[in-house]
């Protein structure tokens, strides 16, 4: 057993290691002379030799002390005496990270199987089952932004959250990118942790809003991580219409409208605040990448901390105080008498 640095964790309850047992004897002395005068209530001076002829002070002094004792012990078991040291590796809270996913009808577009929503859907998942060390959230976003996860360890209910999200999540038609910066940065808290936004989005920003928004955020220390979700070539946006049958969605002249995705935007956005651009890809390959960087950025003094800790022994006293209430316990007051004391 390694004896080094012997201490106690707790040591403001070393005074009751004093204090209980003086009262402990106070009370005993106590007890001590209010028999002795209930006795001379009931019998004579001459009678009490022969009454207590069988009372053994000794026993009843043995049982006091290890009451005394006992109480001792409790007091040092709560000051938790420690000795010895043990190395503890503590991983840090990760990131709070609020993902902003694009709901607008634009990620119904099928340059990315099955469809650019349900593929950064799959993604956000993994990424947050995989590597998820702190807090996430959730915000949709479309013409108008809606949080839909506040910031929580809660994977659970960030996952149900995330796969109720749709294209009819959000009624207000468009894309708004710089909306939907402005309430996922409402949603962080202020704290010391590093604050980042993983942003899904064919970046088709038509409030033209996204970048001056980003700028703002970078004054706060917020990092977005930009992630374009479709191809450059683009796709139609299949949708189900009114009559319930797959229908391709057109402009005012019956145009089939070709949704694109605009790198550049997102570009932008991200060195705005001092993130990085990644495409989506076909198998979500982009979300890995940002996991890299992000650990990469990472202050690595917080990821683990290296404690030495003392080593419990309370159980010891533990172990001392119930050998001594068993004890006590089974000591008598009585000893037996000798023929000719009888």
């Amino acid at each position: 057993m390694d004896f080094t640095h012997p201490h106690f964790a707790e040591p403001r309850w070393l005074w009751l290691a004093v204090l209980a047992p003086v009262c402990v004897v106070l009370l005993h002395r106590y007890a001590a002379w209010a028999r002795k005068k209930q006795i001379a209530t009931f019998a004579a001076p001459d009678l009490l030799a022969g009454l207590l002829q069988s009372h053994s002070p000794t026993r009843r002094s043995v049982k006091s002390v290890l009451l005394v004792l006992a109480v001792a012990g409790i007091s040092l078991a709560l000051a938790r005496p420690q000795w010895g040291e043990t190395t503890e590796v503590s991983q840090a809270l990760g990131d709070d990270i609020v993902f902003i996913l694009d709901c607008s009808r634009s990620m119904l577009a099928t340059d990315v199987q099955p469809n650019r929503l349900a593929r950064s859907k799959y993604a956000i998942l993994d990424f947050v089952q995989r590597h998820g060390r702190g807090r996430v959230g959730l915000v949709a976003f479309s013409g108008q932004a809606f949080l839909q996860c506040p910031l929580t360890f809660d994977y659970d209910a960030f996952r149900e959250a995330l796969l109720s999200v749709d294209e009819k999540s959000i009624v207000v038609p468009g894309t708004d990118i710089g909306r939907a910066l402005d309430e996922a940065s409402r949603a962080m808290e202020k704290t010391e942790r590093r604050k980042v936004m993983v942003m899904l989005t064919d970046g088709e920003d038509l409030e033209k809003s996204g970048i001056k928004t980003a700028e703002a955020l970078a004054q706060k220390g917020i990092v977005v991580y930009a992630v374009g979700v479709g191809t450059a070539a683009g796709s139609s946006i299949q949708i189900t219409n009114e009559q319930g049958t797959p229908d391709l969605v057109r402009d005012p002249s019956g145009t089939v409208v070709q949704s694109r995705l605009d790198e550049s935007t997102l570009s932008a956005i991200a060195q705005a605040t001092h993130g990085s651009y990644q495409p989506m890809g076909g198998l979500g390959e982009g979300l890995e990448s940002v996991r890299r960087l992000m650990d990469k950025s990472s202050d690595p003094a917080h990821v683990a901390k290296t404690q030495k800790m003392g080593v419990d022994r309370f159980h010891l006293p533990v172990a001392l105080v119930v050998a001594l209430l068993v004890l006590e316990s089974l000591i008598g007051t009585r000893r037996i008498l000798r023929k000719s004391e009888v």
